[in-house]
């Protein structure tokens, strides 16, 4: 474990003139802390053992704090955070992992979760190999095993440990019978026919950055690793089942074949990218563009899974943070995903950020500004909530309809203002992407209205039973609404007000200043 950075001990004499004789000099070192510039991101990277973040964070020009000092603009961690640790974090923090993606970065709740989705939308979720979870599901397993004898068909399973990592205790089988029933394992179809690179099996590692769970965004790195299998590939028969070299692309267990390739090029040895990969496709006339689209749409519909269970873990760190706020959490996941002969892309496994690749993606936000703002809103919460007159017993019915006028257009302006707020954040994102790409929320429409009806289905599988006001608010119309139909409700409620007050409407409301509005900002931020 690499030693962390220490704080420098400044000796020697005091900045007094030298001659200067003192009648007592403290012999008590002194620790003199950098004097952090104005505007410097901040790192607190104590909690991760990896030298690779902190060459990261150097390289970006970020400033590591004290270990001790929780005020950072970052905080690193390896392992999973406690939920009071997102709860305790500021409004300009951000911290590398969300509550609840443990849904699908674990083996086991990956496939139990997509067990669900499968049996509601079987159409849209054919890119998981078909999955047992032991102990719960032996049985279930063994029958499908006779089934199989009854046909005279023959299949190999992958076994893996449910919560395990880097390749270990997996084996291959072709024979369950043998197979423990009270362990807690991951049984698999195994993909016989794989896509091969020079007569070996490999698979993909694929970046994925998740910025926010309110409103999900998710963002695609144009790069990874291609990670290849160190003996030639045979399908598995009687007698190469244990030739894990072979039929696992995993690096931990193909380091130690005496044939792996180390070397630092992108398109040779046993770890490639996915840069000199898709070159590849492009030079063997294969479908790139449609390579990419199928990958996005399985990160996509992964990530569908998780959102339910993201989404209310963050609600209830962060109960005071109103729908839309900025969000405190970030990941960086891996996906594991092998191209069988066809190109067809299989996710075998959802990891966290892992430690040998170099990818950062920090958006942060000034910290002044930031507690300035919060301080702000609550302010406007505190003396604002009581701007709509309470309706007194016995109101008419033109007070009523005022009423209720007057408290629709106050949940349109709020929706609004999250709205705009939204718009601006992805105007910055749009400027400062990088090598990164976003493919949720996704700019085409129909996909988008695909992508909407798994996420409600995802939602109503997990609210099944949980409480009413998560799902009213799930349900809210305006969630779903842009900010020009937000404008024309608001509009439609001035119309309605001026009728009640006996006015005659003009078209003087918000629609006519957001029109005004959008044709400013679309010439300010055009592309040259």
């Amino acid at each position: 474990m690499p030693s962390l950075p220490q704080e420098r001990v400044i000796q020697g004499p005091s900045p007094l003139d030298l001659n200067t004789e003192l009648p007592y000099q403290s012999t008590m070192k002194r620790k003199v802390r950098k004097k952090k510039k104005k505007g410097t991101i901040t790192a607190n990277v104590a909690g991760t053992k990896f030298e690779i973040v902190r060459l990261v964070i150097d390289e970006m020009g970020f400033m590591k704090t004290p270990d001790e000092d929780e005020t950072s603009n970052l905080i690193w961690c390896d392992s999973a955070v406690q939920q009071e640790k997102i709860a305790e974090l500021q409004n300009y923090q951000r911290i590398n992992h969300f509550p609840g993606m443990g849904e699908i970065c674990r083996k086991d709740f990956l496939a139990r979760n997509m067990t669900k989705m499968i049996k509601s939308r079987p159409l849209d979720y054919t890119f998981v190999p078909r999955t047992w979870i032991f102990p719960a599901e032996y049985t279930q397993f063994q029958n499908y095993m006779k089934e199989l004898k009854k046909k005279r068909k023959q299949k190999t399973f992958i076994v893996k440990p449910a919560n395990g990592a880097m390749g270990h205790g997996i084996s291959l089988i072709r024979n369950g019978d043998k197979l423990p029933s009270q362990d807690h394992l991951i049984v698999q179809e195994y993909i016989e026919k794989p896509f091969l690179m020079e007569g070996y099996k490999f698979d993909l590692r694929i970046y994925i950055l998740v910025t926010s769970c309110d409103p999900l965004k998710i963002f695609l790195y144009h790069d990874g690793l291609v990670r290849m299998g160190t003996e030639k590939y045979i399908p598995p028969n009687e007698s190469n089942l244990t030739q894990l070299y072979m039929h696992l692309t995993n690096y931990s267990v193909n380091k130690h074949n005496e044939r792996f390739e180390r070397d630092e090029t992108e398109n040779k040895g046993s770890k490639r990218s996915i840069k000199w990969f898709t070159e590849f496709l492009q030079a063997n006339q294969h479908d790139v563009a449609k390579f990419w689209s199928d990958i996005s749409e399985l990160v996509v519909k992964t990530l569908i899974v998780a959102e339910p269970h993201v989404l209310h873990a963050y609600r209830m760190c962060r109960p005071g943070q109103p729908p839309g706020s900025e969000s405190v959490c970030f990941e960086v996941l891996g996906f594991d995903i092998l191209l069988d002969r066809k190109l067809k892309p299989w996710l075998l496994e959802v990891r966290h950020f892992f430690k040998k690749e170099k990818l950062l993606l920090f958006l942060t936000s000034d910290k002044r500004r930031n507690l300035a703002k919060q301080k702000a809103e609550a302010q406007r919460r505190l003396y604002g909530q009581n701007s709509i007159k309470r309706l007194l017993p016995g109101s008419s019915d033109w007070e009523q309809q005022r009423h209720q006028l007057e408290r629709r257009k106050e949940e349109l302006k709020e929706r609004l203002a999250q709205v705009r707020k939204q718009i601006l954040k992805e105007e910055h994102e749009n400027r400062h992407m990088g090598n990164y790409r976003r493919i949720y929320p996704p700019e085409d429409k129909t996909l988008l209205e695909k992508y909407e009806n798994l996420l409600a289905v995802a939602f109503q599988t997990f609210l099944s039973g949980r409480a009413a006001s998560f799902q009213r608010e799930l349900n809210n119309p305006l969630k779903r609404m842009k900010e020009e139909d937000i404008l024309d409700l608001l509009e439609q409620c001035e119309i309605d007000d001026e009728k009640l007050m006996g006015k005659t409407s003009k078209l003087r409301g918000p629609k006519v200043q957001y029109l005004y509005i959008l044709k400013y900002r679309m010439k300010l931020f055009k592309k040259p």
